[in-house]
């Protein structure tokens, strides 16, 4: 089988069944395997061998963010996205840790959720608005405002306007990753939008006058 392998774990049958159904439908994924909690997810993913983890964080007999760590131990290459409906301190801050390639929330629209499978398979981060901020203050430390090169050309086209399909399209680059570089942005500045990570580039002399 070629495409992105997936693996499903949440422990209500009706969430894989829907994430089944909207994922085997896209023609670069392939669904290889199913679990009701952390337990089975290790089981099932030594013989699948998946190469993303789709799964829920608070689940019986074996955690979400212990299932991450045992899952990275046991298959190094393997990209664990998180999909769960919680998103405080004690669910992502553990999840990241652990070694979570990204975290969502399951109101995320399904083509944001197929451009985040996507981008987990390629090792890229994908984390939800909503969390992104509150993560980068605790995991990466104290605020830095320098900016890689790449995320100050994300930054001057946002100021002159650029919505997120037009900047990826003069980046050549995906919108997912242009996302992802906001999402940075916004935690060396400080911010938690578009307008604010400008004025605050602006004010400190990050962008031109």
């Amino acid at each position: 089988m070629t495409g992105i392998r997936l693996l499903i774990v949440d422990d209500h049958p009706v969430v894989r069944d829907g994430l089944r159904g909207v994922l085997g439908a896209q023609p670069d994924f392939v669904v290889v395997g199913e679990a009701a909690d952390g337990a089975e997810a290790l089981t099932v993913a030594g013989h699948v061998a998946p190469d993303v983890v789709l799964m829920d964080l608070r689940m019986p007999r074996l955690g979400g963010a212990e299932t991450i760590r045992r899952l990275r131990e046991r298959l190094p290459a393997v990209r664990v996205l998180v999909l769960t409906t919680f998103d405080t301190d004690q669910d992502v801050l553990p999840a990241i840790e652990a070694g979570a390639t990204g975290y969502l929330l399951k109101d995320v629209p399904r083509e944001e959720l197929f451009r985040a499978v996507r981008a987990a398979a390629r090792g890229e981060a994908v984390l939800a608005p909503s969390v992104a901020g509150r993560l980068l203050d605790r995991v990466r430390g104290p605020r830095q405002a320098t900016l890689s090169a790449r995320e100050l050309e994300v930054l001057t086209l946002v100021a002159q306007g650029c919505g997120n399909r037009e900047a990826a399209a003069r980046l050549f680059v995906s919108e997912a990753t242009v996302k992802t570089h906001l999402l940075h942005i916004y935690g060396k500045l400080g911010v938690s939008d578009r307008a604010a990570a400008v004025a605050a580039a602006y004010e400190r002399g990050v962008l031109g006058r």
